[in-house]
């Protein structure tokens, strides 16, 4: 992807989390709002993956539009903000539709039906209405047709044969990769692609950092996390066991990529390996996780509208601290210390 004018290269990292994505929505606003980051890379999974591809939808209309890279650059800002709006409004339509049905006791019976069933007893036709939205708002044959000018998508689901996390990228991006990386196995039937069938990518990368070294040049990589590492307390109902289980289930793969970054950054510095071989990574983080933790992890499932509008203006403020306080690191120094939060 060729670098506008006077911006910064920085690579994204987006993590996955329900409704919860809608944060990082508002954090994406406030990056494409400014305007001063050109994108090389862009890894997400699960909502992190939605995010990731209607961003890149609209830098490829602008890429089309526009040969210039500046004007490309500025006219995919604005596109990418307006793929995202109508992304996750939709979302939230659909979500309202669902919340606000009255139905006494339906959340607990949904516990207990994929507490006992299937997805494969429950959804035999595998009703999603995601995918739809996401068809609409979601040009992948564009994508495809456009990659090399457009920031690289990499998309992270989990191979249910080999428990292994595969990244579909370039033309094998598709509505398909998506749909897989946001799996969960007790809600929908694994996605079958290629012969292959997959699952939530969270259990394998979530996100995956790896494509954002190997396969761009870009040093700097912002992680938007919203699933938090650490927990106040000793969780002691059922409900509050399972989800915290959950939460470091979906961080175990990004807290070893992590450490190894951070093992990497230190041989370098001390001069053990060939800086012309293996890549210094200046990590940043915003940290959605802290902002989220008062709504608890089983706020990930609600998706109405007025609730998905007030994490996208709780990540639109977080988005704008942190050009505020760290936009003069990125090319210059990591602004999180990896080995306190690894």
């Amino acid at each position: 992807m060729p670098e506008a004018g006077g911006t910064q290269r920085l690579n994204l990292a987006l993590q996955g989390g329900g409704s919860h994505g809608a944060l990082t929505w508002g954090v994406l606003d406030a990056l494409l709002e400014d305007g001063g980051f050109s994108f090389e890379g862009v890894s997400g999974t699960s909502a992190g993956a939605m995010n990731a591809v209607a961003l890149a939808h609209g830098f490829a209309e602008a890429a089309q539009e526009h040969s210039d890279p500046h004007e490309a650059h500025l006219a995919g800002c604005a596109q990418a903000r307006a793929t995202l709006t109508r992304l996750w409004e939709g979302v939230g339509t659909l979500g309202s539709l669902m919340w606000g049905v009255p139905l006494p006791g339906a959340k607990a019976l949904m516990g207990l039906w994929t507490q006992w069933l299937s997805p494969y007893q429950t959804n035999p036709l595998d009703i999603n209405p995601l995918r739809r939205l996401l068809e609409r708002e979601v040009d992948f044959e564009r994508l495809c047709a456009t990659h090399a000018r457009i920031p690289q998508v990499f998309v992270c689901a989990t191979n249910v044969r080999t428990g292994r996390g595969e990244i579909f990228t370039g033309k094998r991006l598709s509505a398909d990769a998506v749909m897989a990386s946001a799996c969960l196995p007790m809600l929908f039937k694994a996605v079958e692609i290629g012969g292959e069938h997959y699952w939530d990518g969270g259990y394998s990368g979530n996100p995956a950092l790896h494509p954002l070294i190997y396969k761009t040049e870009c040093s700097d990589v912002l992680l938007v996390q919203i699933n938090p590492i650490e927990h106040a307390g000793v969780p002691g109902s059922a409900a509050e066991i399972m989800e915290r289980m959950n939460e470091v289930t979906f961080n175990a793969s990004l807290l070893a990529e992590l450490r190894a970054i951070e093992f990497v950054r230190r041989l370098l510095a001390e001069g053990k390996l060939d800086p012309r071989r293996y890549k210094s990574v200046r990590m940043h983080r915003i940290d959605g996780g802290a902002v989220l933790a008062p709504f608890g992890s089983s706020s990930k499932v609600r998706a109405d509208l007025s609730f998905v509008r007030q994490l996208f203006a709780l990540g639109r403020e977080a988005g704008e601290q942190w050009l505020a306080g760290h936009r003069g690191d990125v090319g210059v120094r990591p602004s999180v210390n990896i080995a306190d939060n690894a």
